[in-house]
Formats: structure tokens, sequence, C-alpha cells
């Protein structure tokens, strides 16, 4: 009989080696919390006024330096931030399958490959057309400035602010810079690599989103839980409260905002081919990304697709405003009221506040978190400031 062990054979169970996992701790019992060590427990000393006085350094030594790092990594600030609401977004649809009895791995796998088919069914059907009439405009770039430079209204305005000359002389400026300037060169050789530093750093930046959503989306709950830990034991039950109430707000106003700037972008599609404005395969991709920003994103999306339809006659351009401008007040008053009445709630006034201050801090990104972000304030305030200040 041999001894000999067989390398295919599974150890035994204890043997096993086990990965080790970062889990949330379990809530303290009475006893645990009885036995506490006497560090742990809270003194009655008064703090010395020289400890009191480097803390306070200290303190401030932190808040300067956590200044310099959010201004020196702002972009994966951005990021992180861009992540945390793709994730929160997608969480609504995730929490409706794990109703079904499905698991949350499965469930968001399940999230994770639909969306993923979505994104390449639009790559394969929608970019081609879209470089295609790209391309085209490209190639009429010369036609539409010719034309416009022989329109009436080209020597109206040249008459009165004499445009013409102007650019002419920066043409000639320009010119003579190309053939005598070598630092105007070298500068544009510079701008050059910049640009390809930026188009180096956007891909880059996709990438972590990506990766940082799908982490976010499967540890989701997780990081929920270790957050709430971190609050006080006597007050974590009212932060998991208030802390559910926020994130579900926030997942439900960018699931519903996505569900208006779909619906937007269709009528606007259709709209764009009922009246025969050109282009609408392209522009109906900057309806959806204007229609993703609240309050003025469809607004912007009108003028510059009925500036684009004045390319096909004003006959075109005017029945589609009126139109589009019409499904606008529908859409305020009929569609995103009811697609998000299980969203954020935020007055009228702050709104345009909140997204005028978002998009002057932070662009585009700014702007899209304004509202949600604005939302949870107003729940802080009215559900933690406000009682407080009834109780004085």
């Amino acid at each position: 009989m041999s001894t000999t062990s067989d390398p295919r054979r599974k150890p035994p169970a204890r043997f096993r080696p086990s990965r080790q996992r970062f889990e949330v701790p379990p809530e303290p019992t009475g006893d645990q919390e009885g036995r506490r060590a006497p560090w742990d427990r809270p003194g009655g000393a008064r703090a010395h006024p020289v400890q009191t006085g480097f803390m306070l350094t200290v303190g401030v030594g932190l808040a300067l330096l956590v200044y310099y790092v959010l201004t020196n990594v702002g972009g994966l600030v951005g990021w992180i931030v861009t992540a945390a609401f793709i994730s929160l977004g997608l969480d609504p649809l995730v929490r409706w399958l794990e109703s079904k009895g499905l698991p949350r791995p499965l469930a968001a796998g399940i999230v994770i490959v639909a969306l993923a088919l979505l994104i390449t069914g639009f790559i394969l059907g929608v970019v081609p057309r879209m470089v295609e009439q790209a391309q085209q405009i490209a190639a009429r770039g010369p036609d539409f400035v010719n034309n416009f430079m022989h329109s009436d209204l080209f020597h109206t305005l040249d008459d009165r602010f004499d445009i013409a000359s102007s650019v002419q002389t920066a043409a000639d400026g320009l010119q003579k810079r190309l053939t005598t300037d070598e630092n105007f060169l070298g500068g544009m050789f510079g701008s050059v690599v910049n640009v390809s530093g930026v188009v180096l750093n956007a891909i880059t930046g996709t990438l972590i989103v990506m990766a940082l959503s799908l982490y976010f989306l499967f540890s989701l709950p997780t990081m929920k839980a270790w957050c709430y830990r971190l609050a006080p034991a006597s007050r974590r039950a009212r932060v998991q409260q208030l802390g559910e109430r926020m994130t579900n707000g926030v997942g439900n106003y960018v699931m519903g905002q996505a569900c208006v700037a779909l619906i937007n972008a269709t009528v606007a599609f259709i709209l764009m081919n009922v009246w025969g404005v050109p282009y609408a395969t392209l522009l109906v991709l900057f309806v959806g990304l204007l229609a993703f920003i609240p309050l003025v994103g469809g607004v912007l999306a009108g003028i510059l697709v009925t500036i684009a339809a004045t390319l096909g006659g004003w006959d075109t351009a005017i029945p589609y405003a009126i139109c589009y401008f019409a499904y606008l007040q529908l859409e305020a008053y009929v569609v995103s009221p009811r697609i998000m009445a299980r969203a954020v709630a935020v007055p009228g006034a702050v709104a345009v506040i909140a997204v005028a201050a978002g998009g002057a801090l932070w662009s585009v990104l700014g702007a899209l978190i304004a509202i949600p972000t604005a939302a949870a304030g107003l729940l802080l305030v009215r559900e933690v400031f406000v009682p407080r200040q009834d109780t004085r």
C-alpha cells in the first residue's frame, strides 16, 4: 500500500489557506462595553494650555495638508466622485433585482453586463453614423464660411464693426509669426504635446472611473456599513437612517435624470427627423449630454439644435424650436415630476443657485452633482439642525 499522497487531493479544511477579508467588525455587546481598556475610557482631566495649543497647531497643519492634497489631486477627486455617482445611480436597479431574490453580486453583474451591452450597441450602431456626419460638416466647413461671408448679415456686421479687415490683419500677423518667430513654433509644438497629454489623461480617467464604479457597485453596502460604524454608538441608528435616505435619494435622482435625458433625446431625435434637421444623429448626442444638466440643459440643447437647424432653412428651424420647447414644458410639468417622484426634492431657487455654483466650481460635473448635494444638505438641515434649534 503506497503512502505517497496524491497532489490532486484537497487538503483538510483546517489546512486550507483562506483569503483575508476586510470585514466590518461586529457591534459590541454589553459585556464588551464594560471590559474596555483604561485608555479607551474618556478621562475627566482638563487639558493643559500647551497641549491645547499643540493640538490646534496640528489641526491647522492637517487642514493645510488636506487643502494642498485636494488642490494637487483634483482630477482624482473628480474621478472618485464620478464613479460614486455612477454606482449610486445603478444601485436602485441592483436593489430592485435583490428584492426579486437575487444575491447582490449576481444582481450587480447583471446590471453591469446590461450596461456594457447597451454601450456596445450604441458604439456599433450610432457612433459610425456620427463620425460620418462629423466628416460631412468638416468637408462643408469652407462652404459655410464662404456663404456666411457673402450673406447680408455679414455685410451689415462688416460695415459696422469692420470685421473683414480685422480678420485679414490677424491672418497676416499669424503668417508672419509662423515664418519668423521660432518661439511661436515651439509654443505650438508644446500646445500639441499638452493636447496629447489631455487626451491620455482622459483615457486614463475613463478607465479609472469604470474600475471604481464596478468596485463601488459591488461593495456599496459594506462601504456604507463602515461609514456608519465611524459614528458614535449613541447616534449610529440616526446616522444610518439619514445616510440611507441621502444615498437612496441621490441614486433615484441619477437614475431618474438618466431616464429624463433619454426621453428628451428620443423626442428631439424624432422631431429632427420629422422636420428634416441636418446631422440629426450627431446633434442628438449633444442633446442627450446637455439634458443631464438639470434646469438649463434642455434649454441649451434646444438653442443648439435650433441654430444647427438653420442650415436647413428657417422653415426647418422654427417648427423644430416650437415643438421642442413645447415638449420642454410637458417635461417640466408632467414627465419629470412622475419620474423624479422618489428622487430628491429641491426648491427652484436653491436648484438654480446650486447648478450655477456647481458649474462654476467644477464645470459640467459640478452642475450634475449640484442638486443631489443640495438635497442632502437640505435633508440635514431639516432633520438635524432645525430639531436641535427647536429644543433650545
